[in-house]
């Protein structure tokens, strides 16, 4: 096998290129299944239905690229430093939500419905605690956000204290424990605090706020890219064996996710509850788990226009419900039918373009902002170590 530099820059953009079709793929799914709040076409109902699994797509992925940099590091340093992490995090995430919470707050027309929660559970990221979609549902799609803050905050300092008490090898059944923990916890709410409402007009309301947005509930997802960060990366057979089978294993991971498809026609039932989430992980970690190997044939494509949308999916997720609303707010008063499929394009383009201009705005400057930062830090940290003497 080559190992010419040039080789080793195009295989790394063609794996970057297999996640950002997973990217383009999640974002999309997610945006038509939130456009079903909105006047829509009648023939996205079906088809936009499973849409609200972009999301645990977004969860396995970002569990496997987070702890793919934070087993890297493990793996060259023995250990984990934190502080360039939440640098890097802080700089990537923060900025461009502030703006759109800015948006929120301030501008009533940018709402998508009446109501927004108390501003100190986005400012905390714990809106997803306690969220009633009936009436605080405006920017309520940033509960994933906040699944993924706590994660982030979470884990590194997890890891760290893990490697401090060198508990090696059995750090690894912490992820069936909490795997097998999150049935038992969705299990116990569902029959417990969600059932006992079942004939109520609220019911869904409840299923929504006890089951669907806790971190404790979501686990699965995250759970499932860390477990493939930590195989591929302490298990270099593990990654060769799915290499050699990942057009199968992609395809397995496809079925599974048609399966849950039916497991979760009745999203409100205990079966959907209990079994749902861990089956749509599992089939979306498959999936990456092949899309991250060179033979997979999802690997081998190349397209400008979905390294475009992954890199605006992030402004994308952050701003689409507003974007649509105003959108169609202003191009029906020019005569164009809230619920036609023309409509729905307008919107996918004002969204795409509003997340542009975010990403330019915003993002970009953020981002060498944080290089900047960094490019300190590091230099601070080397002036810290001892210098070694040359013999």
């Amino acid at each position: 096998m080559s190992t010419h530099p040039r080789n080793a820059v195009h295989a790394l953009q063609q794996k970057l290129a297999s996640l950002d079709h997973l990217r383009a793929f999640a974002i999309f799914f997610v945006f038509y299944f939130h456009y079903r709040i909105f006047p829509h076409p009648e023939w996205l109902e079906q088809p936009a239905r499973f849409g609200w699994t972009g999301v645990d797509l977004f969860f396995v992925l970002s569990g496997y690229l987070i702890a793919g940099q934070l087993f890297k590091e493990v793996a060259a340093t023995g250990t984990v430093q934190l502080k360039p992490f939440y640098i890097k995090r802080f700089f990537r995430i923060i900025p461009p939500y502030l703006l759109v919470l800015a948006l929120y707050v301030l501008l009533p027309v940018f709402r998508e419905k009446e109501m927004l929660p108390p501003l100190w559970k986005f400012l905390t990221f714990t809106q997803n605690f306690g969220l009633n979609l009936k009436t605080h549902g405006t920017f309520s799609h940033a509960w994933s956000l906040c699944v993924e803050e706590q994660f982030y905050i979470v884990f590194p300092c997890l890891l760290a204290l893990l490697l401090y008490v060198k508990a090696g090898r059995k750090a690894f059944w912490l992820m069936p424990v909490l795997f097998a923990g999150g049935f038992l916890c969705r299990w116990w709410i569902y029959t417990q605090q969600v059932a006992p409402l079942n004939e109520s007009p609220t019911f869904w309301v409840a299923w929504y706020r006890a089951i669907y947005y806790p971190v404790y509930n979501r686990l699965d997802g995250l759970l499932a890219g860390v477990a493939i960060a930590a195989l591929f990366q302490f298990r270099p057979h593990a990654k060769e064996w799915v290499n050699r089978y990942a057009n199968l294993i992609f395809f397995v991971g496809v079925a599974l996710l048609t399966v849950d498809w039916f497991v979760t026609q009745d999203s409100y039932s205990l079966v959907a509850t209990v079994y749902g989430f861990p089956l749509v992980s599992a089939g979306y970690g498959l999936v990456v788990a092949a899309a991250v190997c060179p033979r997979c044939w999802l690997y081998r494509i190349k397209s400008r226009f979905t390294t475009l949308i992954a890199t605006l999916s992030y402004a994308i997720y952050l701003s689409h419900k507003g974007v649509i609303h105003v959108t169609q707010d202003l191009v029906s008063s020019l005569g164009l039918a809230k619920d036609s499929g023309w409509m729905m394009l307008v919107c996918t383009i004002t969204c795409i373009l509003a997340a542009w201009l975010l990403r330019i705005l915003v993002e970009k400057p953020a981002l060498k902002m944080r290089d900047r930062v960094l490019a300190r830090t590091v230099v601070g940290h080397d002036a810290q170590q001892p210098q070694r003497k040359v013999a």
